[in-house]
């Protein structure tokens, strides 16, 4: 199974980047990542690692799996959770970095339950979005989500662990159809944690 996690810093990602892509795009991204990591701060991820190793993975991913060379979408994969998870938001990101790559992070940014709004009701919806979403979407929620699960098991909940794997095998799995150069890296990955699937009927044949 394919795991992408070279790029740990800027300095890590900056050389592959400009041997792939033009010098002003790679410019780009590094005033993108900054705004990014100043955003982020001192956010970690449930396995303690700093938060921005996570959008250095999934911008790896965009790039070496994803196959794009697109700016904005690149720019997107690094903003992805600045609106949902930071004091930012897509308006500051329009006015630093332009109309589609906010588009794109408002895309992929889970809505906040209103009042009286079912918190499972409005993550199913958000989920049920990416069914219609257009290709550049996908590549940037794909490869957040790829990130997110490429090391499943140092979450440090099993529960969390087999939930996730539950719900990527049943929602994002079939939306690799829209983006197909994802395909045989979901697919390994399923077949690397198919224990999880295993695990999970285990313990509902035992409650």
């Amino acid at each position: 199974m394919k795991v992408f996690d070279a790029w740990r810093v800027w300095t890590d990602a900056e050389q592959p980047l400009r041997d792939r892509l033009p010098t002003e795009v790679v410019d780009h991204l590094a005033l993108v990542y900054r705004a990014a990591a100043d955003w982020h701060g001192d956010q970690v991820r449930p396995a303690g690692e700093p938060y921005v190793e996570h959008l250095l993975q999934a911008l790896q991913v965009a790039v070496e799996a994803g196959g794009t060379t697109d700016r904005d979408v690149l720019s997107a994969v690094l903003l992805h959770d600045v609106a949902e998870d930071t004091s930012g938001t897509v308006g500051e990101i329009e006015d630093r970095f332009g109309r589609r790559t906010a588009e794109l992070v408002a895309a992929v940014t889970k809505p906040e339950p209103g009042p009286g709004d079912d918190p499972a009701e409005v993550r199913d919806a958000y989920l049920r979005s990416f069914e219609q979403a257009e290709p550049d979407v996908l590549l940037v929620k794909l490869s957040d989500r790829y990130s997110n699960v490429q090391a499943l098991d140092t979450h440090p909940r099993p529960d969390k662990q087999r939930r996730y794997y539950a719900e990527t095998v049943r929602r994002f799995v079939p939306l690799t159809a829209g983006a197909p150069q994802f395909v045989p890296l979901f697919e390994q990955w399923q077949q690397h944690f198919s224990r999880l699937a295993d695990d999970d009927q285990e313990e509902t044949r035992n409650a």
